[in-house]
């Protein structure tokens, strides 16, 4: 019995996000004209998978205690990226997907390094080093534009047969690739040792420079598969420094309303993709509802603070972090 609460209390984030998603998504498509059709859920989902994405490349950083803001700018430069080099014949298209998933993976090395090796903050590094991403995005794309293989493209935005969402099953494909086994992985669970105490993780012997750098190296990862999405759903690249704004600012909302803890050590992806389709389901409510778009920012950061504060007020309330479990 004392199993099952602990797991109910380290899942509670997740449960209110599923159940809250669960709520507004159902009366979106009870107000919503034309119903539960396939073109409805695959633009549903396509707004909501890009979100998921960028919110699981910074929910590793935070779950070790750290914060990445240049996850928008490196989604930004894999978009850039992507309407550069993914064209021509399948196999080229092939090579272009691969290549900048590797953009990615380096942006995230770069990040992990001057966090670990260079000892500086992650706010400050990862700010500047996004700063960066931005530059070179806007290098390769001083003005909106590009091509991709259209074939390819609508293979990962459309629809398969059953009017199922391509996006969907790709982004349940990266937690079945990559998030499950590397929560399961050593390095995984020592992600969320450096989080709930770095230096307790150090005396029992965790390799915390290598979780770090792994944790900053996926973040990456994610943010790059986010961008070819992008690419692929608008048949282009844009260097946008409001986009990756944006998107970097709604990746944190995204993972604290999915119950992760800005604290580090609690929390998880798949809470984070939950809370992003929350955050996206609130726009689709407001247009169903003929409200000015205007008002979204403000439902946004009221749906943020109240997160926010319920988990702040929880951990003010306790006088030690592992009575979060009991």
């Amino acid at each position: 019995m004392k199993d099952w609460n602990y797991r109910l209390a380290e899942q509670r984030g997740l449960i209110l996000a599923i159940a809250v998603f669960t709520a507004m998504f159902a009366f979106y498509i009870a107000k919503h004209p034309a119903g539960l059709t396939a073109n409805v859920a695959t633009t549903a989902a396509n707004k909501g998978v890009l979100l998921a994405l960028v919110g699981m490349a910074q929910t590793i950083p935070v779950v070790t205690s750290g914060l990445d803001l240049s996850v928008g700018m490196v989604f930004v430069l894999a978009n850039c990226v992507a309407s550069k080099i993914m064209t021509g014949s399948p196999l080229a298209t092939a090579f272009g997907a691969l290549a900048v998933l590797a953009v990615g993976i380096l942006c995230g090395a770069i990040n992990g390094a001057v966090v670990v090796y260079g000892r500086l903050q992650p706010i400050i590094a990862t700010l500047a080093t996004g700063t960066i991403y931005y530059g070179l995005a806007l290098a390769l794309r001083p003005a909106p534009g590009g091509d991709i293989n259209t074939d390819f493209a609508d293979a990962v935005s459309g629809s398969l047969p059953g009017g199922i969402p391509a996006s969907l099953v790709l982004l349940v494909g990266v937690v079945a690739v990559v998030w499950i086994p590397y929560r399961r992985s050593v390095l995984g669970r020592a992600a969320y040792a450096v989080g709930s105490s770095e230096q307790a993780a150090y005396m029992s012997g965790v390799p915390i420079a290598t979780a770090k750098f792994l944790a900053y190296v996926l973040a990456g990862l994610f943010a790059a598969i986010a961008g070819l999405l992008l690419t692929c759903i608008t048949y282009s690249g844009e260097a946008s420094a409001a986009i990756g704004g944006s998107y970097t600012l709604n990746s944190i909302a995204a993972v604290v309303i999915g119950g992760t803890s800005l604290f580090g050590g609690s929390g998880g992806a798949i809470g984070s993709i939950f809370g992003a389709f929350v955050l996206r389901t609130i726009g689709d409510l407001l247009f169903v509802f003929d409200m000015d778009a205007l008002w979204q920012p403000l439902f946004l950061g009221a749906v943020l603070l109240v997160a926010v504060s319920l988990g702040s007020f929880r951990l003010l309330r306790i006088k030690n972090r592992l009575e979060l479990y009991r």
